[in-house]
């Protein structure tokens, strides 16, 4: 198997998605090696692939992240692994942007000092593959790079490209119980 060529027209390359299993003798084999099906078009949201998911979001059948499924921020009792192409800020349109947070329930609807603040009950481990994003905090905020990897801890938080470029990055989402040491 083999992974497509990226293609060049509009929206997020694609990422090639390599998933291991076993043969029937009980030895490690190559069963996936292709473009990751799952890409997100939700309103006012960046575009988003979906490459893996364990848990209650999980599809049923050999491929827990197929094309069409639509996923929440995290997965109950799980992970979720993620990419994601931040646009440049002043290409959102807020209002969707807001809307997208709402649906799944986690805007901070405060006095946030930034329109992408949001909260998930879920430890994130997030990396810049590629780009730059500020990590912004209620206080604070701090210039991310190509290999900086962010741990969040089901804290309040957004993302601000300020860069005039789309920044790529990947987040593995794991679900915690409110209370769990993080």
């Amino acid at each position: 198997m083999h992974a497509e060529k990226a293609r060049t027209g509009p929206g997020p390359r694609p990422v090639r998605r390599i998933v291991t299993g076993e043969n029937a003798q009980g030895r490690s084999i190559f069963v996936l090696d292709g473009p990751a099906p799952n890409h997100t078009t939700d309103p006012g949201s960046p575009p988003a692939q979906v490459i893996w998911v364990t848990g209650e979001a999980a599809a049923p059948g050999p491929d827990p992240a197929p094309a069409g499924k639509e996923f929440g921020f995290h997965s109950k009792g799980g992970s979720l692994l993620r990419v994601v192409d931040f646009p440049p800020d002043d290409s959102y349109d807020q209002k969707q942007l807001a809307r997208f947070l709402d649906d799944h329930g986690v805007r901070d609807e405060g006095s946030a000092r930034h329109f992408w603040f949001h909260k998930t009950q879920s430890i994130d481990y997030a990396i810049v593959l590629e780009g730059e994003i500020h990590a912004l905090m209620d206080e604070g905020e701090t210039l991310m790079r190509a290999g900086d990897i962010l741990i969040q801890r089901a804290t309040n938080h957004s993302w601000s490209n300020r860069s005039g470029k789309p920044c790529r990055m990947a987040f593995v989402l794991l679900d915690v119980e409110p209370g769990a040491r993080l």
